[in-house]
């Protein structure tokens, strides 16, 4: 069968789905109807937004539906009176079985990992944060589990020293668009045979979970290898973050970096770091001790050597690159990182 004459619907919410719904479109694919999330409130004026693919698809004239709840009959009624042969999922939510079994080519899913590794939420993050030097996107059918159908294409990945969470997310998303298309012409060609996932051994896979908050406090007394993974794998979002406390006497100013107010010795500080060298020396120094020579470097103790920030954000600043941040900061080394 001709792939460009199968009923397809695209489900999706943010920027990583849109390429693929584009490219579907420029290739002549048959798109009868886009899926995604209700518009919801944001920013100061909380008015409503409407998510990345709902504008691609308003501005490629596309149907959309917008269901509150996935299982409500008119929901349904509404999908099935698109005739599907096949549905495409991006970055989407878990869909019930009425949904997802609908198409009668079924449904299927790119998730950015090469599952079964790094099945959840944060398959990009997690990746880096473990020190992975290989990742990919899968496509897989969508079945009653999360992340566990059957393969049905890869595309593999390296992933580069330099990469952190956001140049990775765009090269994976970039891949994704061929695979996506890739997967749709072997389903209608017929010349695809889905692996099953459920033979894989459970002990040697590493999960994505969603990441909150506390996740991305940074622990000092780890090796820096796995310090500076775990900085790339959380920048630039949600970002790796730590206490800055100052541990001695008050600032001459009566100012704490950035100017902010000084308090008692010992007060907190938020700080993000997204980029960070690690050098590695033995230092008999308690992690998250501070050096700097006050004008171009900070150096963080860490388990066995230093850690060397490039660029760091204190809370309710701007992101600055180190040797911009010290030309207001004279008195780095009265503070410490940590708890």
């Amino acid at each position: 069968m001709d792939a460009r004459q199968l009923r397809i619907v695209f489900m999706g919410t943010p920027e990583f789905a849109v390429p693929s719904l584009r490219a579907l479109v420029a290739g002549g694919y048959n798109v009868v109807g886009v899926v995604t999330a209700p518009d919801k409130p944001a920013g100061r004026g909380r008015q409503l937004r409407e998510s990345d693919v709902k504008t691609a698809a308003r501005e490629l004239g596309l149907p959309v539906l917008q269901p509150e709840r996935l299982k409500a009959p008119e929901f349904v009624g509404a999908l099935r009176a698109l005739r599907p042969d096949l549905g495409i999922v991006i970055a989407f939510r878990m869909l019930p079985e009425v949904v997802w079994a609908m198409p009668r080519l079924g449904t299927f899913n790119l998730h950015a990992s090469l599952l079964p590794q790094y099945r959840g939420a944060a398959p990009i993050n997690w990746a880096i944060i473990n020190g992975e030097r290989e990742t990919g996107v899968t496509t897989f059918l969508l079945n009653h589990e999360i992340d566990k159908g059957a393969i049905l294409a890869q595309t593999r990945l390296p992933i580069l020293p330099q990469d952190n969470a956001g140049t990775l997310y765009e090269k994976l998303m970039t891949a994704g668009v061929a695979l996506v298309t890739r997967t749709v012409e072997r389903i209608a060609a017929g010349d695809i045979a889905p692996v099953e996932q459920q033979y894989a051994d459970e002990a040697t896979l590493r999960p994505a979970p969603k990441i909150f908050k506390e996740d991305c406090r940074i622990d000092w007394t780890l090796p820096g290898r796995r310090i500076v993974d775990f900085i790339r794998g959380l920048a630039p979002y949600p970002a790796a973050w730590s206490d800055l406390i100052r541990e001695e006497g008050d600032r001459k100013d009566g100012t704490a970096p950035g100017g902010e107010s000084g308090g008692a010795a010992g007060d907190g500080l938020s700080v993000k770091i997204f980029s960070a060298a690690f050098e590695a020396t033995a230092h008999g120094l308690r992690p998250g001790t501070v050096a700097s020579d006050g004008r171009t470097e900070i150096r963080i103790a860490c388990a066995d050597g230093w850690i060397i920030p490039g660029e760091l954000q204190l809370a309710g600043k701007k992101r600055l690159p180190v040797r911009e941040l010290l030309l207001g900061w004279r008195d780095a080394n009265q503070y410490r990182f940590g708890r």
